[in-house]
């Protein structure tokens, strides 16, 4: 049950954290309008990417060692998914580097291209891969999928993914407007403006989707207290349109965060207490109990995580404290 709430956790920080600089090169192109807004877009998100992607690397780290059958299910079975998003990710992480290696148009348009598009289809296809948890996976009885690639691009994955770019463009515009200034600053605020309307929508049908196409809503007609959960998105959603309109971004950025943090815990509760739900044949599903280690494993990866988990936290604590202040000229020139 820790670890399953844990794991939980580690993918809704996940999703706070790198959804807006997933969301910031998504925008790089729809924002930009010359070289000084390129580097100034690329540098708001340059000392944070990286650190962000570590909790990609927990999240996928407590699932193979606190529930390695899921694990084996996930990255076997959605093989081929799993890899175009670490593809992504990496060519990705390549651009922040290789487009000032030459002076030349050309090449820098290359690489921002390259950037857009490789923060564009992870945001897509983590979507597309929680909307297919989400909706249950068809698991034979030994566990693996037999779905493939092209079978998670369903009707209901796909919906998934563009509620997951729509809400990482959200997320992303609102930190420009903490990390810029002038007109870019004022750019974002308005594609910001622009994009709530669209993440409401979306996030109600979504959610109408979600009751007729899964189970999703099992645990909460069994429980109906647990509903108080969707509090946690609807306040996110109406603070953050009433911090934005007030120009209070930190107060804004923060309200996402809780937007993001609600509709995480809303999923992962909804599927509880499979982790991988096998759809049509919910017997075959990978669960905390049929594919969680051994219970010493459990206890000693518990004592690694009371003391790790805190120390990385200090860290990005003192990252984003230090260093997410407005851009400068100076900041500018690297």
């Amino acid at each position: 049950m820790i670890w399953f709430i844990l794991w939980g956790v580690l993918w809704a920080v996940y999703f706070i954290l790198d959804g807006f600089d997933l969301g910031v090169g998504t925008l790089l192109p729809f924002l930009a309008k010359n070289e000084t807004d390129k580097r100034a877009i690329l540098n708001s998100t340059g000392p944070f990417w990286d650190g962000n992607e570590v909790w990609l690397i927990a999240a996928g780290g407590v699932t193979f060692a606190a529930f390695p059958y899921a694990y084996a299910q996930m990255f076997s079975g959605l093989y081929m998914a799993l890899m175009l998003l670490l593809f992504t990710l990496i060519v990705r992480g390549v651009s922040f580097e290789f487009r000032s290696k030459v002076e030349s148009e050309s090449w820098k348009k290359i690489w921002d291209t390259a950037h857009a598009l490789c923060s564009f289809l992870p945001a897509l296809l983590l979507g597309v891969a929680f909307g297919n948890i989400f909706q249950g996976i068809p698991l034979d009885e030994t566990g693996f999928s037999q779905a493939g690639l092209f079978g998670l691009l369903n009707p209901y994955g796909i919906a998934g993914g563009i509620l997951f770019v729509t809400i990482f463009m959200m997320h992303g515009a609102l930190w420009l407007c903490i990390r810029t200034t002038g007109e870019l600053k004022a750019r974002a605020e308005r594609m910001a403006t622009k994009l709530w309307p669209g993440v409401v929508v979306l996030t109600v049908l979504f959610l109408a989707y979600t009751a007729v196409a899964t189970q999703l809503f099992s645990n909460y007609m069994v429980y109906p207290i647990l509903f108080v959960i969707l509090l946690l998105p609807v306040a996110g959603l109406v603070l953050m349109r009433t911090y934005l309109g007030a120009g209070k971004y930190w107060m804004a950025w923060a309200s996402s965060c809780l937007y993001i943090a609600g509709t995480a815990l809303f999923g992962v509760v909804g599927i509880f207490p499979a982790l991988i739900p096998s759809n049509p044949n919910p017997a075959n599903s990978l669960t905390i109990m049929n594919s969680a280690s051994s219970p010493l494993t459990l206890q000693i990866m518990l004592g690694v995580a009371l003391v790790f988990v805190p120390i990385v936290i200090a860290y990005q604590f003192w990252v984003y404290k230090t260093l997410a202040t407005p851009l400068t000229e100076d900041d500018l020139h690297y």
